[in-house]
């Protein structure tokens, strides 16, 4: 049974209305973290190590719809900003000051680092938006981030599908095995670094 939905998948990878499929996926998570776009890159892209489907197209309408689904985010979060704003004594308001504040200290490596955490990378986009972050600098941060977000996520699976190429279910297997240890490796690295810099953040609040 599991042969004959890989056997499905590989057709589908094989069609060039996947490349579509895999742009609004990636798009809409970008403000709607519910959608499995990691899982639907890493899959085709087991999918063009055997020639199924062109990994540089995989790639790109990938990396578009990313950074197409930020701006959505983005524009979200100016649209909710008159309403987020409080009082000048408000929490809220002291919170997004210092939001601001860390976005235009670092601004760049917030955008693109947050790419990489599921829920994280709405929050930041969202949040940018929100707080009056410039656009002409969201974008090429934006930019950066989706198109390494795409390269990193179709790489994973093309790897897993040169190591069985003959094997598709034991190479989406390897895939799939890889992104959630570089999630893993991802989330550690974070909660170490957090910890590191919390009593800074806090003094910085």
């Amino acid at each position: 049974m599991f042969e004959g939905l890989v056997d499905v998948v590989a057709d589908l990878a094989s069609s060039p209305w996947v490349y579509v499929g895999l742009f609004l996926i990636a798009a809409v998570d970008g403000f709607f973290p519910l959608v499995p776009s990691e899982s639907s890159v890493v899959t085709v892209g087991v999918f063009a190590a055997s020639g199924d489907a062109a990994l540089a197209s995989v790639i790109g309408s990938a990396a578009a719809g990313a950074i197409a689904g930020d701006h959505v985010s983005y524009a979200l979060g100016r649209a909710a900003r008159s309403r987020l704003d409080g009082g000048e004594r408000s929490r809220r308001r002291a919170a997004l000051a210092w939001a601001k504040e860390l976005l235009a200290r670092r601004g760049g490596v917030v955008i693109v680092v947050a790419r990489y955490v599921p829920g994280g990378r709405v929050a930041a986009t969202m949040t940018a938006g929100s707080v009056g972050y410039p656009m002409r600098r969201f974008t090429p941060f934006a930019a950066v981030a989706g198109v390494s977000w795409a390269c990193y996520t179709a790489m994973i699976g093309f790897v897993g599908g040169s190591a069985f190429e003959d094997d598709p279910v034991k190479a989406l297997l390897l895939g799939f095995g890889l992104a959630a240890l570089a999630a893993v490796l991802v989330e550690a690295g974070r909660h170490l670094v957090r910890r590191r810099r919390g009593p800074v953040l806090a003094a910085d609040r």
